[in-house]
């Protein structure tokens, strides 16, 4: 799987071929870039490492700010002007964008600091970077958990350099920057410095190493050298006040010279950093060769926690790096947090749970369920420290803003790790935290009116009851679990009886059509208000564009005209986005697994491909990756329910790595799907050797082992047509 993963796909703007059938009707209102970087990373590390343009929004790139339609370009080609640390990955508008301490090796002087290079020769793959400036200057990058490692190998030069800015953050683009208030750094012994800078109300602490022990080791302020200065401080930064400062190595280079920079980075001061590089690197000059190999083979580990079988090379590319994108953030980073003084498990860098929690959370508690215990945890303590769940949590003090995206999303994945039986989280504390976060914000309005606007989240905490009522119920509190499950039927407030739709209301990213089909704890009820059946696979039908004549996508910079007939056409995004994402598997409850086969064969082969522009949208931290995984797998979960959906799969056979079991599914008639070509259908289907006559799978199922067997066919079949999945209350 490691050999087939291409970490620029989703690097430049979507390059697809067009659009046939179904999969041309839907319509894209978002960016249509994945936003993603091709740097070094480590498996939900704390690090990543790439070039740096200043690009949105990973820094990585060529791209200009860009929330609907094409994205405009800033940089022809790609260039850097040096190598940052912490990226994002996928995201999109977030307003925090990392790429602090720029490594920036150069030829010429100081003063030109801030100048960009072509980038040559770029390669990629987990774990490493590598690229050469047009200087002649290669340039390689690996990771750490929580360190990195700068391998630079330099032309023939009398005056050679490396430069670290610790005063650049950010992006290039008007108004992306990131200003740091308080900064110190000195310079500890030949080839070691250590300092820290409070950048958005977190202080981040780093301890390097330089192997260039014959180059002059020198701090700079203002692009001017201070010779002799062994320590800069600043008390009180401003934008206006701001001069950019850092330290260099300075001297003579020989043909095919390699120097190494080491970086142990830490939340919790100079000392931890210092510990965190020995943590991850050791001791010793030319560590760069032992931690690229130890982070490959932390790659090489997680990305065998799935295995496919496909001959086709360009299929087997799409997949490993659509697992490869699931499996970088959040950030996981224990005992780091810098806001309160405890040990334990630490994240940042999720963003955000309206994104991931569908689709990446539920993979990651499938392959890594105690990686997801410590996801768990970490959330939990920042409820207690901070007085509420999080949608979306960086490197940054006061960093929760966004609200407007969701309600009680956390409420959902803990759901599914209480129902999963996973040990290591205690429920009674976690239960508190639940029950007091569905009070806050919206759910003042929920509770007082039975309903809250932007309407959507009157179905995400209806749906939150019902998770923690599943908790309530775990740790024996009978009538707190009584109360929630009556409070989670107020979905329905959500709803116009007469259209079968949500409400009137603003919505986040998308139209009430983009949230009127998601998979509810009460389907059943939920058909019935769309008039059976019947009207509700009507309503589907049109939603995805069945009958429809093809659509034109936005192009660069659409104006309000064209962004609002787009959205009036009540369609699908075709995954350019995350709110109807789960949409295609809401036929299931109504008896039509065929209709879902058709719409998922579509998306998963036209709106996904190769090369940098193989992503349909933004990819926000692999929430678009995660769903590209489990629909070509032929499954699909329904997050806080502990189900998974059954489908017809891209694959002959696969199998996944759970816990320490392995899930096999496996397919009888299997023909290898082509781009446009037919959909197969699920005929019948065996779990374990047993006839499965229902389209779902209880999680315990999938977490035990076993396999699954799909028998398929070129035409729908009556599977799945009268066994519908639950429906709750059941009746």
């Amino acid at each position: 799987m490691i050999a087939r993963v291409d970490p620029f796909i989703g690097t430049e703007a979507v390059d697809l071929p067009p659009q046939t059938g179904l999969a041309a009707t839907w319509w894209w209102p978002k960016p249509q870039v994945g936003n993603t970087h091709p740097g070094a990373t480590y498996p939900l590390g704390m690090v990543s490492a790439c070039a740096y343009s200043g690009a949105y929004p990973t820094g990585y790139g060529r791209y200009d700010l860009a929330t609907e339609g094409v994205p405009p370009m800033i940089h022809e080609g790609g260039v850097a002007s040096g190598f940052t640390h912490f990226q994002q990955s996928g995201t999109g508008a977030i307003r925090k964008y990392y790429n602090y301490f720029r490594v920036t090796p150069m030829l010429e002087p100081l003063d030109v600091l801030g100048r960009t290079w072509e980038l040559l020769e770029e390669a990629a793959e987990p774990g490493y970077y590598a690229t050469t400036l047009d200087s002649g200057i290669r340039a390689e990058l690996t990771v750490g958990p929580k360190s990195a490692v700068h391998r630079y190998t330099f032309p023939r030069n009398p005056n050679a350099r490396i430069v670290i800015d610790f005063s650049l953050g950010g992006l290039s683009i008007p108004h992306g920057e990131t200003i740091p208030l308080r900064a110190k750094l000195e310079q500890v012994a030949p080839g070691i410095a250590q300092g820290e800078i409070v950048v958005e109300g977190a202080p981040l602490a780093v301890y390097i190493e330089c192997d260039a022990h014959t180059w002059r080791q020198m701090l700079w302020y203002d692009r001017r050298l201070m010779p002799g200065g062994t320590r800069l401080a600043f008390d009180h930064i401003r934008p206006t006040t701001l001069r950019p400062f850092g330290l260099m190595w300075a001297g003579p280079s020989e043909p095919g010279q390699s120097i190494e920079v080491r970086i142990g980075f830490s939340l919790r001061g100079v000392e931890q950093a210092r510990a965190n590089l020995r943590a991850d690197e050791g001791t010793g000059p030319a560590r760069f060769p032992h931690r690229r190999d130890r982070t490959k083979k932390a790659w090489r580990k997680h990305l065998k926690a799935i295995t496919v079988d496909t001959p086709s090379t360009e299929r087997q590319t799409v997949f490993s790096t659509a697992l490869y994108h699931s499996l970088i953030k959040p950030c996981l980073a224990p005992e780091e947090s810098p806001f309160w003084p405890t040990e334990g498990p630490f994240v940042f860098d999720l963003c955000t749970m309206w994104d991931i929690y569908r689709t990446q959370l539920p993979l990651i508690t499938t392959l890594f369920p105690e990686r997801a215990v410590e996801l768990a945890n970490a959330l939990l303590t920042i409820c207690e420290e901070e007085g509420n769940f999080p949608i979306g949590y960086r490197m940054a003090r006061g960093s929760d803003r966004f609200s407007r995206q969701g309600s009680a999303l956390a409420q959902t994945f803990l759901a599914d790790l209480c129902q999963l039986g996973l040990p290591g989280i205690d429920w009674e504390w976690a239960l508190v935290h639940m029950h007091a976060d569905l009070r806050r914000t919206y759910g003042e309005d929920f509770l007082l009116r039975g309903h809250a606007h932007p309407i959507s989240h009157t179905l995400d905490l209806a749906y939150g009851y019902w998770c923690t009522a599943k908790v309530a119920a775990r740790v024996g509190d009978r009538a707190l679990a009584e109360e929630f499950t009556a409070l989670a039927t107020r979905w329905t407030n959500a709803f116009d009886a007469q259209t079968g739709l949500l409400h009137d209301s603003t919505f986040y990213e998308g139209s009430r059509y983009n949230y009127s089909f998601r998979l509810l704890h009460d389907m059943r009820s939920r058909i019935e208000l769309s008039g059976g059946d019947e009207g509700f696979v009507a309503a589907l039908d049109a939603f995805f564009g069945f009958g429809a004549e093809p659509v034109r996508q936005p192009g660069v910079a659409p104006g309000l005209d064209e962004l609002a007939a787009g959205y009036s056409l009540g369609r699908f995004e075709g995954l350019n986005n995350e709110p109807d994402m789960e949409a295609p598997w809401a036929y299931h409850y109504a008896g039509r697994p065929d209709r879902t086969a058709e719409i998922v064969h579509a998306a998963v082969h036209q709106q996904f491909g190769t090369g940098r522009g193989g992503l349909p949208g933004n990819d926000d931290s692999g929430g678009i990756s995660s769903w590209y995984v489990w629909a070509s797998l032929g499954l699909f979960p329904v997050a806080g329910q502990n189900l998974f959906l059954v489908n017809a799969p891209a694959f002959a056979e696969s199998e996944l790595r759970v816990g320490g079991d392995a899930f096999r599914i496996e397919t009888a008639g299997f023909v290898e799907p082509r781009r446009d070509g037919p959909t197969q259908y699920v005929q019948s289907a065996e779990l374990n050797g047993d006839p499965l006559e229902r389209t779902w799978l209880r999680g315990d199922e999938l977490h035990r082992g076993g396999s699954l067997l799909l028998r398929l066919g070129p035409e729908p079949s009556e599977w799945g047509r009268m066994s519908r999945p639950p429906s709750y209350p059941e009746r």
